[in-house]
């Protein structure tokens, strides 16, 4: 059922208007972690149900609009209802490929792992790089502020990836990435030249490989 209410802010939330436009199985593909300058990019493929439990009716949406607390109690239940799959591509592949390509990977790999539950005959991607995958593919940009099943993946894969980040921060203290994530704040870049670079930072990333260079 599509949701109607608005937002804190006023804005209409994400429905299920896309889903609804298509035949079977619809998933929604979201990534999360282009852009840090440590750790891979991770993407979740979602298949939820149409009737959707209380509190994701009420308050499920962009991840970026969402607290770490409330994303936290989210993707568990969304892990619990609905069909999920994770996908990651490392920063070898991102280094190899450019991060473009590892994204589709981690999409690639997500949406293996959804299929292996369930069958899935079109996906909805956000944003407007259409990844080559077994199945039609729709791209909707600010599909996560749009669409159900691509907010439920930018959840999914937003908490997954912190998650690690927060794991790999006891292995490798003192940049923050509990915190930022791996992405480049002042943090992270002042302790970058402290401490130097980890087998977790993007070397095809500018301010890695300029630090490689400048050493």
């Amino acid at each position: 059922m599509a949701l109607s209410h608005t937002d804190e802010s006023g804005a209409m939330p994400p429905d299920f208007s896309f889903e609804q436009t298509f035949a079977g199985t619809v998933c929604g593909i979201d990534e999360v972690g282009r852009g840090p300058l440590a750790g891979p990019v991770f993407a979740a493929a979602v298949v939820l149900p149409r009737d959707l439990p209380p509190p994701l009716d009420r308050e499920l949406d962009d991840s970026k609009r969402l607290s770490a607390k409330k994303r936290e109690r989210l993707a568990d239940i969304i892990n619990g209802c609905a069909f999920v799959g994770i996908g990651q591509a490392s920063v070898a592949e991102i280094d190899q490929v450019n991060i473009l390509q590892a994204t589709f990977l981690a999409m690639g790999r997500a949406l293996d792992a959804l299929r292996s539950q369930t069958t899935v005959d079109q996906a909805l991607v956000d944003g407007n790089q259409r990844p080559p995958l077994p199945c039609p593919v729709q791209c909707i940009v600010k599909g996560d502020s749009r669409s159900l099943s691509i907010a439920a993946a930018s959840v999914v894969a937003k908490v997954t990836r912190d998650r690690l980040m927060t794991e790999l921060a006891t292995v490798f203290p003192g940049y923050g990435w509990e915190r930022n994530a791996g992405y480049g704040t002042a943090e992270h870049r002042d302790a970058l030249g402290r401490l130097g670079i980890t087998p977790h930072h993007r070397r095809s990333f500018a301010p890695i490989a300029d630090l490689i260079g400048n050493r």
